[in-house]
């Protein structure tokens, strides 16, 4: 190396130096630039001449004050009575005379304040009376065959370098290197962070007291550290976010995070100008591909299957486009299944080539009787030192999606019609969220997987989740949300502190995921999968309790009511109202006796008698027999 690039890099090195120590004396150059021209502003001539004439006012009250003392000296030396004439009249005087000189003060006191020193004459007073006094008194103190002790007059003289070297460090411009490939707008909002800027115009806008650093692009956009003084926290420094989004003049839909840096009087400025997923492909789907893109890494956002899951989002935030990708990857093995509830219909009628739909009230109260059966079986095979069953294509893993969440609540509140001489009425429809909290909390060793999506993530009268069922999740996501109270419903109630803003997120498309409690607050763009693109998957076996073999294709019930056929699926599956009437045919004739023998629901048999009855497939005996009817005969 030359002496060129040794100086070169000695240079630079300074400069780094110089340029990490200017932020902290900025504050100092600030307040002393800021002093200096308030003195510089009222040093005029108006009030050089309300000085001066106030210092000869306070001059003359000064020596009439002392020569009415003199006065009152005088009279009492001349007199032992104090209540002679020259006595009263010479202490009235100088009542009169002490009065009037503090008056005059006072009112010179006030003219100095209006027309005060330079700060520059300030610091040499200070400083000349430390030195001074300092000096005479080491110099007294010295012996002579010492030398002079000369430590005040170092002490002062360091102190006036030392006030030098701060303005100078205050003042100076960091030597801020901006990124070539930054935009038009990442270059106006680093310039604005700058210290020299941001401390000239903090005041301004109720910051005085802050300091950042300089802007660093990284691929998510810009970040700066910022230097907390006195009464200031993260907490209070956050709580300022309109002021500094307007002292940055920074658009009002850029994202701007603001977090709790790495001691406790700093925080932590990130602007969201660009994203790390910027360029990559989120269309369409392959299996094993990734849910989404983290905007701030770069990194692939895996959603492993098997694990209970809360979808939230508001309407047009994406959220049925960034769903389906899972469900798509939930039925494609062979050893897996999706049922997919849908009161709306809209999503459930895309599935039904690959997935089990329930859409109807009896469709879904029928299909959670059958989920709840079939966990309660597959639990009493769990072995001995596992935690779940080992899935496989007669025993597969069974994902239910549920969409929307508030439409199934409700669905499950609805009054029933009571039943009259030999009808069964409605069933218990309450029993659907009864078997939905079942799957919640007991299912997961049984390969029984929940996925609960909503758009309303609140869980009061109205709301789109249910209590014991949150309870219960363990991955949790959410697409744009309206409030930040439903922010804290999906992430918890240390959301809002522990920055899961999921309100604060653009849309549509982008999502926040919370696996456990390392997960970072990172947006992700997810895959957007649209209608036509689950149309188009092949379709997968069906799943339906009671058949050893997945069954292809669409599974729909034929509801012709004119003949027993009518309880046989299209695809050659035995449904609930076959083995009804089956079982009635083999001798049941109460409603137990058939529950018993089927495993059926007792309101799904209800329902499915009320039907077979009015298509004349049963009838009922005057003493309230189940018989078969006269086609069955």
């Amino acid at each position: 190396m030359d002496w060129k690039q040794a100086w070169t890099t000695t240079t630079t090195t300074t400069n780094t130096a110089l340029d990490a120590l200017a932020p902290m004396c900025a504050p100092f150059a600030a307040r002393w630039d800021r002093e200096a021209e308030r003195r510089t502003q009222l040093r005029t001539p108006e009030n050089l001449k309300t000085l001066m004439a106030a210092q000869r006012e306070h001059n003359s009250a000064r020596s009439t004050a002392a020569m009415a003392r003199n006065q009152r000296s005088a009279a009492r030396k001349a007199s032992t009575n104090p209540l002679s004439a020259n006595r009263r009249a010479a202490r009235t005087a100088d009542k009169a005379a002490r009065q009037h000189h503090s008056q005059a003060r006072s009112v010179m006191k006030t003219a100095r304040k209006n027309y005060p020193a330079t700060l520059a004459a300030r610091a040499v007073q200070t400083h000349a009376a430390h030195a001074v006094p300092g000096g005479l008194a080491a110099w007294l103190m010295s012996e002579a065959t010492h030398a002079l002790t000369l430590w005040p007059a170092s002490v002062s003289a360091g102190l006036i370098g030392l006030n030098a070297v701060g303005l100078w460090l205050g003042r100076r411009q960091p030597s801020v290197r901006l990124d070539d490939g930054m935009s038009a707008e990442e270059r106006r909002l680093a310039s604005r962070l700058d210290p020299a800027f941001w401390v000239q115009n903090a005041d301004a806008r109720g910051l005085s007291g802050t300091v950042p650093t300089p802007a660093k692009l990284t691929p998510a956009g810009l970040i700066s550290h910022v230097r907390l003084d006195g009464r200031w926290t993260p907490k209070t420094f956050r709580a300022k976010a309109d002021e500094i989004r307007a002292l940055l003049g920074a658009r009002s839909d850029l994202r701007m995070e603001i977090t709790s840096g790495s001691h406790g009087d700093r925080a932590t400025i990130t602007l969201r100008t660009r994203s790390a997923a910027d360029g990559i492909d989120l269309s369409g789907w392959k299996p094993g591909e990734p849910w989404g893109v983290d905007t701030i890494t770069g990194e692939p956002v895996m959603v492993p299957l098997g694990r209970r899951m809360l979808i939230a989002g508001t309407s047009g935030s994406g959220k049925s486009w960034s769903t389906r990708a899972l469900l798509a990857e939930a039925s494609e093995a062979p050893d897996h299944r999706l049922v997919v509830i849908d009161p709306k219909r809209v999503e459930a009628i895309n599935w039904e080539h690959r997935a089990r739909t329930a859409i109807a009230i009896e469709d879904v109260l029928d299909v959670t009787d059958e989920l709840v059966t079939e966990m309660h079986e597959r639990l009493a095979l769990v072995p001995r030192g596992r935690d779940t069953i080992e899935i496989s294509q007669e025993r597969p893993r069974i994902t239910v999606f549920v969409d929307e969440g508030a439409e199934v609540i409700t669905m499950a509140r609805k009054k029933r019609a009571k039943g009259s001489d030999g009808e069964p009425g409605d069933p218990d429809w309450s029993q659907i969220m009864e078997n939905l909290g079942t799957l919640a909390r007991m299912a997961r060793a049984a390969e029984i997987i929940l996925i609960w999506a909503t758009q309303k993530p609140t869980m009061d009268a109205k709301g789109g989740i249910d209590p014991q069922i949150s309870a219960q999740i363990t991955y949790r996501a959410a697409l744009a949300l309206s409030t930040s109270g439903e922010s804290r419903v999906v992430f918890g109630e240390d959301a809002t502190e522990k920055g899961w803003h999921a309100h604060e997120l653009p849309m549509p498309g982008v999502a926040m995921l919370r696996s456990g409690p390392k997960a970072k607050p990172h947006p992700i763009n997810t895959r957007a999968f649209s209608p036509a693109d689950v149309i188009a998957l092949p379709e997968r076996p069906i799943w339906k309790r009671g058949t050893s073999k997945p069954v292809a294709g669409p599974l729909r019930l034929v509801k012709d009511a004119a003949t027993p056929a009518a309880a046989k699926v299209s695809a050659g599956t035995e449904t609930n109202r076959a083995r009804i009437l089956r079982a009635v045919q083999n001798g049941a004739r109460t409603l137990r006796d058939i529950t018993d023998r089927t495993g059926i629901n007792k309101g799904t048999v209800s329902r499915e008698l009320k039907t077979l009855t009015a298509s004349g497939a049963l009838r009922k005996s005057d003493d309230g027999m189940v018989l078969p009817g006269q086609q069955a005969a």
